[in-house]
């Protein structure tokens, strides 16, 4: 099979701004008409991002992550970035003057994920203009916003940071991609690797993946040293930087395994050294050789970051509370394996699965089929396994497979279409049309929907119950209690972070595992006796208890206490010292909590 080199012509930029703009509307619309009377900010995270957002604008310091009105009446420090906070604290202030403090937050909800799918569709067009040529531009364009995995993150109202780190992915692969060609480009994927990484640390992985292809091209080429030695160089002295911005000088030192920290800052700063030593020496000429002198060098310098640090062999979540990982954690559906969500969610696994497991495949085949730009489409196959690895572990890994698949896509397509071309028949024609098929996760999804739904057999109740919940969630359910003068609150965990963004009130808890004395706190008032629960209210002074009955907290564990909070609310039956105070036709039941009891 013989295929000429790619283009080195532009991006068609009315191509670009075309898709963008009809991307941009049908998000909008949807939003307006398809969403309406559901959140605005629709997961927790984002109703937390907007509350950091406003904290930051209102004089908290850069370096204060602490959510004062969280775990009250202690506070609990989350382990977001600043990076994210400020563009949309930037906008806030821009949307201000013009819509008021309330819609400004809106406003920015709006700009910031738009802008970001823009930014992505740029470097997913010009991946694929490297890789295929202009050709497979417009697959490029079109199916990243036929997958549910990258709607859901770029939709209006999604600010948290997964967005940012789907960006910054596919521009590392692009970035390492480029670094074949042009050595600086290294220097590029390493200072993008650091950003990511003092975002979230769920782009580890992706880190992995770049950390890997650079020193993978040079032991396969020694040619690529100037561009191996570029990117450790970067990663290490963009990571310090990076933990410069994160933490004042006193806490430099500070390990956490959740966060950058000197634990992730010495595997850069072992990447580093061990790239720059590897492309200064005389190098071996057997290709086994070079791999084994970065093992050496590399597993020398890790095997004493983890000496240093034992405690992250666990992982970020290695130090919550075992009994959150095996309660709280575990029931978290996007952190279970792919092939569980089959089962539970098989719409949206094979949408986001298929796309991604299909591209390995294709980009395997294409190195074996085809010589030219074999270095390059090696580099992004390692991008391509390490995302889908992670996927097949936790599927929540998906969001950053998509992207990586898409210039496989492209490639395939736009050989299908050659082939078809060639000779318009019919089964020239189907091949055609499976392969946009199969990489366009919206069709799937509708597809294996339809399947469903025809099938024999009881249908999952989880829209109800997301219905139920998302009636909480919306800012009108919240307008009585934000009129109330602050007060400390006892809530379901996945109620607080949209209780702080649209009230002056604190709450005990939010999803975070950084709040785990919080999040526990509120398991044991929904399960344990009814005493341990008052117990607790008194100790936090806590005067409302704020539920929502779709959430699953209020239903309580299997094994909740015959006269637990859940139990006697279930039965109607709770004590005198809680008096309802909740108003006709509200979303949320309200509770006082009475002195004196």
């Amino acid at each position: 099979m013989n295929e000429q080199s790619p283009s080195r012509r532009g991006i068609d930029w009315r191509l670009l701004a075309a898709i963008f703009a009809v991307a941009v509307a049908i998000l909008v619309v949807r939003t307006l008409m398809g969403r309406a009377g559901q959140p605005f900010f629709p997961d927790t995270d984002d109703a937390m991002r907007m509350v950091m957002v406003r904290d930051f604008l209102g004089g908290q310091n850069w370096y204060d992550l602490v959510a004062h009105r969280l775990n009250t009446p202690w506070g609990a420090e989350l382990h977001w970035s600043r990076l994210v906070d400020l563009p949309l604290a930037l906008l806030v202030m821009a949307f201000t003057p013009l819509l008021g403090p309330d819609m400004a937050l809106v406003g920015a909800g709006y700009v910031w994920p738009m802008a970001l799918l823009g930014v992505l569709l740029v470097i997913s067009a010009g991946l694929a203009q490297r890789l295929v040529g202009p050709e497979g531009v417009l697959p490029a364009l079109v199916l990243p916003v036929l997958s549910p995995a990258i709607l859901a993150e770029f939709t209006p109202g999604r600010v948290d940071h997964h967005n940012v780190v789907i960006v910054l992915t596919l521009a590392m692969a692009w970035a390492a991609v480029e670094s074949v060609r042009r050595p600086r480009a290294g220097m590029v994927c390493g200072l993008l690797a650091a950003t990511a990484l003092a975002i979230a640390t769920e782009s580890l992985p992706a880190i992995a993946a770049a950390i890997l292809a650079l020193g993978l091209l040079w032991v396969a080429e020694p040619i690529h040293a100037r561009a191996m030695r570029g990117f450790g160089l970067a990663f290490g002295l963009g990571a310090m930087g990076h933990l410069a911005l994160f933490r004042p000088p006193w806490r430099w030192l500070e390990p956490a395994c959740d966060v950058i920290s000197p634990v992730y800052v010495g595997v850069a700063l072992v990447v580093a050294l061990t790239f720059t030593l590897a492309s200064l020496i005389p190098t071996p000429r057997a290709a086994w050789q070079r791999l084994a002198l970065l093992a050496v060098l590399g597993g020398l310098g890790l095997g004493l970051i983890l000496a240093l640090y034992p405690q992250c062999l666990g992982g970020p979540y290695g130090a919550l509370d075992p009994w959150l990982q095996s309660h709280w954690i575990a029931g978290i559906v996007e952190a279970r394996p792919w092939l569980s969500t089959l089962v539970e969610l098989p719409a949206y696994a094979i949408a986001v699965g298929v796309p991604a497991l299909l591209a390995a495949l294709v980009v395997i085949v294409r190195l074996a089929r085809v010589k030219e730009g074999r270095a390059e489409w090696a580099v992004l196959l390692v991008f391509l396994l390490a995302t889908a690895l992670v996927m097949l572990t936790q599927v929540r890994g998906a969001r950053l497979a998509i992207m990586p698949a898409m210039p496989a896509a492209a490639w395939l397509i736009v050989r299908l279409r050659q082939r078809y071309l060639a000779g318009a028949r019919l089964g020239n024609a189907l091949a055609l049309m499976l392969g946009w098929l199969a990489f366009s996760g919206v069709v799937l999804s509708l597809l294996v929907t339809g399947i469903t739904l025809l099938a024999p057999g009881e249908k999952p109740a989880s829209q109800a119950e997301n219905a139920g919940k998302e009636a909480c969630l919306v800012a009108g359910a919240f307008t009585d209690l934000a009129a109330l003068p602050p007060e400390r609150i006892m809530t379901p965990i996945d109620l607080g972070a949209h209780l702080m963004l649209y009230t002056p009130h604190e709450v005990v808890s939010a999803p975070y595992h950084r709040n785990q004395q919080g999040v526990r706190d509120t398991f044991r008032f929904f399960n344990e006796p009814i005493a341990t629960a008052r117990a607790i209210l008194a100790e936090r002074g806590i005067g409302l208890v704020v539920l929502c009955p779709g959430m699953a907290e209020v239903r309580g564990l299997p094994d909740r206490a015959p006269d637990s909070f859940a139990a006697l609310y279930a039965a109607g039956t709770l004590p005198d010292w809680l008096e309802d105070v909740s108003l006709p036709g509200s979303a949320l039941r309200i509770f006082a909590v009475l002195p004196g009891y």
